[in-house]
């Protein structure tokens, strides 16, 4: 996933620094603007970094900058926003949205390093400061957003002889300014500070909690029996774990943020598998300090009380606004139009497998705990192909450099260069970088692949550094994973599902690398988040495509590639298990949906009645097939960026189904292709319409047909 946070305007703080009076030589008028003091000497966030594309200087980096600088640049900005704000000059775009883009440099520099560590490499320190400033940020984009001065000058500037991006970058910021309450009444406006400052605390809190219910909610085991049928790696890997939670001796069974965890499908003893998941479903809710029902609850009526102030009926009427859905009712139907063939597909799936347990005399009903353990052993009857037989083609660096780095070069032209000369974050995290089709450097790009007990769950992407050609910027991006670090001196040899994990999150990272805006509001991945999947997920079928497969699927041991009958099983299997994938994720965004849909506080219910209500109502009734994410856990909606907006990965599906459709049938894998792509797709950012971007790009509208096909949902 794009990691999606709030960067952009955050408020002032009283703080101790020096002032001094600043002219405006456009209209004489004074502003008093902060001095930094002795204190903030050699605070790294002062200044840009002078490390290659201002990449961040992790080596000089504390904890205890981010304070002042936040205090500081929090005070600056206040500062900017009120001289642009007074400035008796008639309003242009250069005076007022130039200048309200340009604001806050320190303010942003020490954020976007904040919230990339708290994500990938948090502590106690950082969490508790996390807490502190939600409030403090959320109210200090309102001071922007809510200003009946700056928005009145917004509404009087001329755009005539402006550029079409700057153009855009107006209608961007005005559009916001409109859905963040600019034209409300100044009590309402006043109701709606204090809704904004209580829901961005609420984030953090259920970020925290989650991360310390993922923490406790790991499985210990004793026994080593009771691990039967995970490799040997596997479980030197749990013993690992298990040391360095201070249980030596022991096993632990660490928890991923989704409810399947990837071990069960090995996982012979189906106590274990039953411990495994109950330890996933039940992670959050446990009524200790880590239970997240009460905080996601408080959210949920807070979001509706902020969409009825604004006149919207719902949180998702008013979330979708500015979405290429617009609506919940197309993004509810996009769903429904998934959702009736994928849990009549997960049906047939749940009968075969059913079907195994009995003939296999087994005495028991599929349960969830079971389903991914016998699904594999229905895929090896089918397909005659086991996992296990898979993995070992998949060694994590070598799917990195000969995979997803080699397509991206055959289909770009771009290349990549080892950097061990930039300091980093912590000692897993690697660096390149990355150079043009022309050979000139074009980015920085570091990753961090293994799992910790201070990293969030999941997989994404997000910049230090966004491309800019106002600010002479160039792209640093960040790649973060969860795979499991094996024990010392072991491979990393990761599964099918991870390998698409990689080439996914490398997309985004694409979108990132070819962004061509002036403006880094509207470049690369800032695009609406119905948008911005679409790119991450076309770059998934490059991990099949058989001049890519061929040169990364090599065993770790013989370096030997993977035998073209196994290659022909992958593909010939593509389609199984879809109609349990698709029933997860439709389910996990239409629960959603549900939450941010409720137009009256009287809807709601305890989050676990609530839930079950609703996707019983929708036909999601297969007991056997959870949700991806349950609601405790649904960290994308509660701890991110994605509510009323999880929907976003499906209509992306479509977007990029058709798009590879498109590929497909024009040459498939060629230079031109990823030119064409790279122009109308991944250098535009959200400086253009991206409807017309698509049409542009494919010659048509996107139709879903290209990913029911996909699916194996119809011929």
């Amino acid at each position: 996933m794009k990691n999606i946070t709030s960067l952009f305007l955050i408020s002032s703080l009283a703080v101790c620094t020096a002032c001094t009076t600043m002219n405006n030589t456009e209209t004489n008028h004074t502003q008093e603007i902060p001095v930094a003091d002795a204190s903030l000497a050699g605070n790294p966030f002062m200044t840009k970094s002078g490390l290659q594309y201002q990449a961040p200087e992790f080596d000089k980096i504390k904890d205890s900058h981010f304070k002042p600088a936040f205090d500081y640049g929090l005070k600056v900005q206040a500062a900017e926003f009120v001289k642009i704000a007074n400035n008796s000059a008639a309003p242009t775009f250069e005076n007022t949205i130039v200048a309200l883009e340009n604001s806050g440099e320190v303010l942003k520099r020490a954020q976007i390093v904040f919230f990339n560590l708290t994500s990938a490499n948090t502590n106690p320190e950082l969490q508790k400061l996390e807490e502190e400033y939600a409030p403090i940020f959320a109210s200090h984009s309102d001071k922007m957003y809510l200003n009946d001065k700056l928005w009145q000058r917004i509404k009087a500037i001329k755009t005539d002889g402006l550029d079409a991006e700057s153009k855009r970058l107006y209608e961007y910021y005005k559009q916001n300014f409109e859905i963040a309450g600019a034209d409300l009444t100044k009590d309402k406006k006043e109701e709606l500070k204090k809704v904004n400052a209580e829901l961005a605390t609420l984030s953090t809190q259920f970020s925290n909690k989650l991360l310390e219910a993922r923490k406790k909610g790991g499985v210990l085991i004793s026994d080593v029996k009771e691990l039967d049928g995970l490799s040997a790696d596997e479980i030197a890997a749990a013993a690992a774990d298990a040391k360095a939670a201070g249980q030596p001796g022991k096993y632990l069974l660490a928890l991923l943020n989704t409810t399947q965890q990837p071990l069960l499908q090995n996982l012979k003893n189906r106590a274990t598998r039953e411990k495994l998941f109950k330890a996933s479903w039940y992670r959050a809710e446990k009524g200790d300090d880590a239970d997240t029902r009460e905080t996601l609850e408080r959210q949920a009526r807070l979001r509706l009380q902020k969409a009825q102030l604004m006149g919207k009926k719902s949180f998702a009427e008013w979330k979708l606004q500015d979405q290429m859905a617009q609506t919940p009712d197309k993004a509810m139907n996009l769903l429904a139009q998934l959702a009736a063939p994928a849990v009549e597909t997960a049906k047939r799936e749940r009968d075969e497998i059913q079907a195994l347990i009995d003939a296999q005399k087994a005495g028991f009903a599929l349960a969830p705990w079971d389903w991914n353990y016998y699904s594999e052993q229905v895929r090896k009857a089918k397909y005659d192909l086991d996992e296990n037989q898979i993995k070992p083609y998949f060694e994590v660096n070598t799917v990195l450099e000969k995979g997803v780095f080699f397509a991206a070069e055959n289909f770009y032209g771009i290349t990549f260069k080892k950097r061990t000369d930039l300091p980093v974050y912590h000692p897993d995290v690697v660096a390149y970088e990355v150079f043009d089709r022309d050979g000139k450097s074009l980015a920085i790009y570091y990753l961090d692949f293994y799992s910790r007990s201070n990293k969030n769950g999941g997989a994404w992407m997000s910049n230090y550094v966004e491309q800019s050609h106002l600010l002479g910027q160039k792209p640093v991006i960040v790649n973060v994973f969860n795979y499991q670090k094996p024990a010392p001196g072991k491979p990393s040899l990761i599964s099918y599902d991870d390998v698409s994990t990689m080439f996914h999150e490398f997309g985004h990272t694409l979108h990132g690398l070819f962004a061509n805006q002036k403006y880094i509001s509207i470049s690369g991945t800032n695009t609406p988040r119905d948008f911005v999947e679409f790119p991450s997920q076309i770059n998934e079928f490059f991990a099949l495509e058989p001049a890519v497969l061929k040169n990364y699927a090599l065993h770790y041991e013989t370096k030997q590639p993977m035998p073209q009958s196994l290659v022909d099983k992958i593909k010939k299997a593509e389609t199984f298990n879809q109609g349990y994938s698709t029933t997860e994720t439709v389910s996990a965004a239409t629960l959603d949906m549900a939450w941010h849909s409720v137009t009256d506080e009287s809807q709601f219910k305890p989050t676990l009645d609530f839930e079950k209500y609703w996707l019983n109502k929708f036909g999601f009734t297969l007991s056997e097939v959870p949700p991806r994410y349950h609601s405790p856990y649904f960290a994308h909606i509660w701890g991110g960026g994605y509510s009323a907006g999880y929907y976003a990965y499906m209509w992306a599906d479509v977007l990029n189904a058709a798009a590879w459709d498109y590929i497909v049938n024009n040459g498939g894998m060629t230079r031109a292709n990823g030119d064409r792509f790279r122009q109308y797709i991944l250098s535009v950012g959200n400086s253009v319409d991206l409807n017309q971007a698509f049409r542009d790009f494919t010659g048509k509208d996107p139709d879903i047909k290209p990913l029911l096909k996909n699916k194996g949902f119809i011929k």
